[in-house]
């Protein structure tokens, strides 16, 4: 073995070595970074008039006729299937929502605040392929979904197991639910997301969730988040209503997110495009509310543009970022916790255009105060695709922006005067008392990245960050230990599955 092997050998199990020591020291970050904002209090009350305008005059499609009586009773104008709310009505349901909650984890040292100043990491949602370096693009399995909920486990940047993080096509489409449900249960101890595909799989999903936390626990703080996506522009759909009823009725934790592609389900135009998303989020909470008032709920904002040239969706563009920080504006506007961000890429692999349009919206993302972070990790093709490289890469950059997110330390040990004090004039301060004790925190430092010379990265094999990624997860899915889960509950969990596997119907 030639000493370069050597060295590099003994780096690669020193920064394992790291990486394991911060699974349990780093926890779900605060962050102390001033609010960056672009509105001002007369141009944030103009969006907000205009959604107001939007709610009174043109009006929200419902397409379920129980949420429709639910919100007529509530002081609503429905016409048909479309609802008209007056600002003070607005107002009054908004205001019964928490500014902040806890979600449950099986773990209770897992468990994350979401809202005020807190900061949680989620990974990719829904793709229904994935990509690696070794088998190319291919449609995503439940062995993929399983992988991707150990990644999200292992990593100490990401907080939360996520819901479909990616769609396991080999499974039947009306009980995949099921098996991914338990999967998060199963191979992770961090919280997760209910399934929002039709009001009885979130009614499985309550039920689960019961049996791994008792029924009553879950009504005193929430152990489900969902998303549930506005179909924009303007209107709830059948399935979205039916599973937020079941949530809500639940005091389950939801995520009210207008999906929304500007020049397309939007104005080509960022402010008309605010004043929608405002206006559809506020309706969709409203009736949450009305439901069930002081059930959890988180603003979402999930949008960007299209190319007006070729109808693509563009990812990491100026607009959107401007969209992501005043859509935070309004949401705190609304003393609601918000939603927005990912690692967002039209990149097919984890490639510089992968990188570049990441930072772009993770960036803005962070300096905005994004309380809930989805699509933090493993985000490709425009949401099609979940990259295993991509996803470890994009926990690297987590792992900066926990870094950033603490912001300037002032204190006796962040001003390090004593150390000063020790180095004399030309010297250096490599072995001070206070840089052997800080020396593995005081710089966040990057497994993934290179640092080296030239010379010894070639002689490593120069290698680049794809590469060492590809690596990286699988080493990581070939030393996972899962978390321990009590037997009881666990039996439990799969006899209900077994017989709701046995009860639901396909749909033809």
């Amino acid at each position: 073995m030639t000493d370069q092997s050597v060295v590099a050998r003994r780096r690669e199990q020193r920064r394992a070595r790291q990486s394991a020591a911060a699974v349990h020291v780093i926890a779900q970050p605060i962050n102390n970074l001033p609010v960056y904002e672009l509105a001002n209090d007369e141009a944030l009350h103009q969006i907000n008039d205009a959604s107001m305008l939007i709610l009174e005059e043109i009006g929200i499609d419902f397409y379920d006729e129980e949420a429709l009586a639910v919100l007529a009773a509530h002081g609503a104008v429905v016409k048909d299937s479309t609802v008209y709310f007056d600002r003070k009505l607005i107002a009054e349901y908004v205001g019964k929502a928490p500014a902040q909650f806890t979600q449950l984890a099986r773990n209770p040292e897992r468990n994350v605040v979401i809202g005020g100043a807190y900061v949680t990491f989620a990974p990719v949602y829904g793709p229904p392929y994935v990509y690696d370096l070794s088998r190319g693009r291919r449609e995503a399995t439940l062995a993929d979904f399983e992988n991707f909920v150990k990644l999200a486990y292992l990593s100490p940047y990401i907080h939360h197991s996520g819901g479909t993080v990616v769609e396991p096509t080999d499974l039947p489409t009306h009980t995949r639910h099921l098996d991914m449900i338990y999967a998060h249960i199963k191979f992770s101890d961090k919280p997760f997301m209910g399934s929002v595909t039709s009001g009885p799989n979130a009614e499985d999903s309550v039920r689960m969730a019961e049996l791994l936390f008792g029924a009553e626990t879950i009504r005193q703080q929430p152990a489900l988040l969902s998303l549930i996506n506005i179909s924009s522009p303007r209107r709830l759909d059948d399935r979205m209503l039916a599973a937020l009823k079941v949530y809500a009725k639940a005091r389950q934790a939801m995520i009210i997110t207008p999906f929304i592609l500007s020049g397309a389900m939007a104005p080509a135009a960022v402010g008309g495009t605010l004043a929608q998303l405002n206006a559809e989020a506020l309706a969709g909470i409203v009736l949450a509310q009305m439901i069930e008032p002081g059930t959890p709920v988180i603003y979402g904002a999930f949008q960007t543009n299209v190319d007006l040239q070729s109808g693509a969706p563009v990812f990491g563009s100026p607009e959107s970022q401007i969209a992501l920080v005043v859509s935070a504006q309004l949401a705190r506007l609304h003393g609601l916790p918000f939603r927005s961000g990912g690692m967002f890429t039209s990149a097919k692999i984890a490639d510089a255009q992968a990188a570049y349009e990441s930072v772009q919206v993770m960036l803005p993302a962070v300096l905005a105060r994004v309380n809930f972070v989805l699509h933090a990790a493993g985000w490709l093709e425009g949401g099609l695709t979940a990259g295993y490289e991509k996803f470890v890469l994009d926990c690297e950059l987590l792992g900066m922006y926990h870094k950033f997110l603490q912001g300037l330390d002032l204190s006796a040990e962040g001003m390090a005067l004593e150390s000063i004090r020790e180095v004399a004039p030309g010297g250096h301060h490599l072995g001070t008392a206070h840089t052997m004790r800080n020396f593995r925190t005081a710089f966040y430092r990057a497994g993934l990245f290179d640092y080296n010379s030239a010379e010894q990265w070639q002689a490593e094999g120069a290698q680049d960050a794809q590469q060492r990624a590809h690596q990286k997860y699988r080493q990581l899915l070939a030393d996972y230990t899962p978390p321990s889960l009590d037997p009881a509950v666990d039996e439990a969990l799969q006899a209900f599955m077994a017989r709701r596997k046995q009860e639901i119907k396909p749909e033809y």
